[in-house]
Order: C-alpha cells, then sequence, then structure tokens
C-alpha cells in the first residue's frame, strides 16, 4: 500500500514537466552566454522546463528553427533582421529600427520581439591599436586609399550579408589586396598577431580591449543599429503568457560594456557561459 500510495503522489505532481520550451542561439560566444541567461531566468522563475541548443549556426540556421518551430525563443539583433531576414530598408535610428521590425515580425512570422536587452551589437571594423595610428586610421574613409596594401578578414556570414562585407565595400568603395573567410574564434587572434591587417568585429568583443584593438569609426553610418532582444513564437506566448513579464526582466540590463565583460569571461578566462550567466542573473537579483 505504501508503495502504491508513493507512485500516485509522484504522479500527482509530474505536471509541470509537461511545461517546455527550447531556447537556441547562433554560433559564437555572446549568443552561448544569452541562451543561458534566457535559460535561466525562465527556469528561475516558473516552473517551465528548458531545452538548451546553442550554437546551432549562423543566422538563417537559428531563424528557419524558430519560424518552423524547432525553437520557442532565442535572442535577435535588430540591424539584423531589419536588413538580412525582412530585406527592408536601412534605419539609422534604434527606436524605429526596432519598431519596423516588431511589427513586421508580429504580421509576417507571427513572432513577437520582447523590449530590448539594453546593448548595441553593431558590426565595426577593427585593427592593430599600433597598426592604425601608424597608418592614421581613425575611420573606415580613412581604409579606402590604403586598402589595396591591406588584406581583411572575416566571418563567413559577414561575407555574403547585404549588411556585411557586399554592403560595405559598396558603400565605401573598400578593395582589399586579400579578403579572406576565417571563423570568428580566430580573427581577433589573427589581427592581434599580424596575420591580418583589419578585420569586421562585433562591438562587445571583450578581445577588442584585451587585445588592445582599435575600433574604427562607421563615418558614413553604414551599419544600422544591432539592438538585443529575445524574440518569441506568438503560439509559444499563446501557452505561456507569463513569459513575457518574466523576459521583459532582462530589458535594459545589460550595456554594451557589460556585455562584453560577460563575453570576456567566456573568451579570455574559460569561464562556462552557464556560470558566467549564473553570476551576473545572481548579482541583477534576476534570479536568487
Amino acid at each position: 500500500m505504501k508503495k502504491n500510495f508513493f507512485f500516485l503522489l509522484a504522479g500527482c505532481g509530474g505536471s509541470s514537466s509537461d511545461k517546455k520550451v527550447t531556447v537556441g542561439g547562433k554560433n559564437y560566444t555572446e549568443q552561448d552566454v544569452l541562451v543561458e541567461i534566457v535559460k535561466q531566468t525562465i527556469e528561475g522563475n516558473s516552473d517551465i522546463k528548458v531545452t538548451a541548443k546553442p550554437f546551432l549556426g549562423g543566422t538563417n540556421v537559428v531563424a528557419t528553427a524558430l519560424d518552423r518551430g524547432d525553437l520557442d525563443i532565442y535572442v535577435e539583433y535588430t540591424g539584423t533582421s531589419l536588413l538580412h531576414i525582412l530585406k527592408l530598408p536601412l534605419e539609422s535610428d534604434s527606436a524605429k529600427a526596432y519598431e519596423v521590425v516588431k511589427k513586421a515580425y508580429e504580421e509576417q512570422k507571427k513572432i513577437t520581439w520582447l523590449k530590448p536587452l539594453g546593448f548595441n551589437n553593431t558590426y565595426t571594423l577593427t585593427m592593430r591599436r599600433e597598426h592604425a595610428e601608424a597608418l592614421g586610421v581613425e575611420k573606415f574613409s580613412d581604409l579606402v586609399p590604403l586598402a589595396p596594401t591591406l588584406t581583411f578578414a572575416c566571418e563567413a556570414e559577414f561575407m555574403e550579408r547585404p549588411d556585411g562585407y557586399p554592403g560595405l565595400k559598396a558603400a565605401y568603395n573598400l578593395e582589399f589586396s586579400k579578403v579572406s573567410s576565417m571563423d570568428v574564434g580566430l580573427m581577433y587572434g589573427a589581427v592581434r598577431d599580424g596575420q591580418v591587417d583589419v578585420i569586421d568585429a562585433y562591438a562587445t568583443d571583450g578581445r577588442i580591449p584585451a587585445f588592445d584593438l582599435k575600433v574604427l569609426k562607421d563615418d558614413k553610418n553604414f551599419f544600422p543599429p544591432y539592438d538585443a532582444a529575445p524574440i518569441i513564437r506568438q503560439d509559444t506566448l499563446a501557452k505561456y503568457p507569463e513569459l513575457e513579464e518574466i523576459l521583459n526582466r532582462l530589458a535594459g540590463k545589460l550595456n554594451d560594456q557589460e556585455m562584453a565583460k560577460l563575453n570576456a569571461q567566456v573568451d579570455l578566462e574559460k569561464k562556462a557561459p552557464r556560470d558566467v550567466a549564473a553570476q551576473w542573473l545572481k548579482a541583477q537579483g534576476i534570479v536568487k
């Protein structure tokens, strides 16, 4: 009798296990950290269980997974959605860019943009500080007369995106002597060690200050804002409406410098994204 009573109790308590969502991420450090931040925020403030799928691939892979329903949530960037996914015109105002993508996703994709996290991970061009100063390079336009003598490296996705190298090349009339595709994990070390002269970079990457790299000024404002925000399928939100309030607790909590510090803890200090996220969430009071 005692055994049967135990199983009955176990069965009664099992209903919450049916509440599940899947959170995915792209194939670089920042997204790994954000997957864990989203996962732990949900699990620390609800009885919803989260399956994490980090490092799935580039934007197209992760966006398609969300469209298909293989994912419920991931963190996207406004500029990426505006130009790369929706193929809409450039919008340089952050608030307007957010409203444009939010409306388009709700109408076309049945996906909701939650509130921005607070940082703008814009693309930029970066050089060794010593090299840039020797050449007198401060801004993108300064590269134009020098580009035929310089080498450039970028990740594969940047090589193809309209808000990547093709558009950048046309906007600034840049013609580097050699352009190479390189894994994002290797690019920063390559430019630091003088293997390449210029790379594309994420503004929130902690290796920029750690490697004493110089961020060049986008003097024609080619790159749009890339404000990060969680996006979620509307059918998932209808099923678990509490997720909107829970994830909006993250709104405005991460600025560029703070995100760069979290990225550096993973890339340079070799901490696990799970641990970095947990420490930050506890410090913010978002998870106990």
